[in-house]
C-alpha cells in the first residue's frame, strides 16, 4: 500500500475550477440543517449559508438538489426546518449528514434530538434557529434556499466547527 500525502484522486492543481476553490477559501461555520418528524426526518451538513439580517431575519443556505433535505423543503413556502450550528466536537456527525461517514441506525440514531414545530434540534447545539422556508430556487448546481427566521438561541461558543478549503478546522487554526 502507498501513502499519499494528498487525495489521491483530487483534480490536478491546474484543472481545479477557480470558482470551487474561491468558495473553498470563504470558509465559514459549519451547519446542520434538519427537518421533519417520526420516520420521515432528513438532515444535511451545510457549509455555504448566510444570514440575512432585517425585519423579519432570513437564513440562506446553498443545498444538494439531489438531497433529501433539498427534497423535503423543496415543498417551498410554509415547509419548516432547524438551522443549527456546529462545534468541533460534532465532527463526526457533520460527516454522517454529509454522507461521508456511516450512520449504523440512521442519521438520527447516535445524538439526542428534542422535537419542534420546525423539526429536529441537535440537544448538544448551543446555537439553532427555527425556520420557514420563504423561497426556493435551483441556482447554478445548488438548491438555493431561503428561510424566514421564526425564533432563534445564541448560546455559548466554545469550539466552533469551520469549514475552510474542504476541511474542519478549529477557528484557531484556520
Amino acid at each position: 500500500m502507498t501513502i499519499h500525502s494528498d487525495h489521491p484522486f483530487a483534480t490536478p492543481e491546474g484543472e481545479r475550477d477557480a470558482a470551487r476553490r474561491l468558495r473553498g477559501r470563504v470558509g465559514g461555520q459549519v451547519s446542520l440543517w434538519t427537518a421533519g418528524t417520526g420516520g420521515g426526518r432528513v438532515g444535511l451538513t451545510v457549509s455555504s449559508w448566510l444570514v440575512a439580517v432585517s425585519e423579519p431575519s432570513y437564513v440562506l443556505g446553498l443545498l444538494d438538489p439531489d438531497s433529501d433535505l433539498g427534497e423535503a423543503l423543496r415543498a417551498g413556502p410554509g415547509a419548516r426546518c432547524v438551522v443549527q450550528l456546529l462545534e468541533w466536537g460534532h465532527r463526526d456527525l457533520a460527516e454522517k449528514f454529509a454522507g461521508q461517514m456511516p450512520a449504523p441506525g440512521g442519521l438520527f440514531a447516535a445524538d439526542e434530538w428534542h422535537e419542534t414545530p420546525h423539526g429536529p434540534r441537535l440537544a448538544t447545539a448551543p446555537t439553532w434557529a427555527g425556520c420557514v422556508v420563504h423561497d426556493v430556487r435551483e441556482l447554478g448546481w445548488s438548491l438555493e434556499v431561503t428561510c424566514r427566521i421564526d425564533e432563534a438561541v445564541v448560546g455559548a461558543e466554545d469550539a466552533p466547527l469551520q469549514h475552510r478549503r474542504g476541511r474542519y478546522q478549529r477557528p484557531d487554526h484556520a
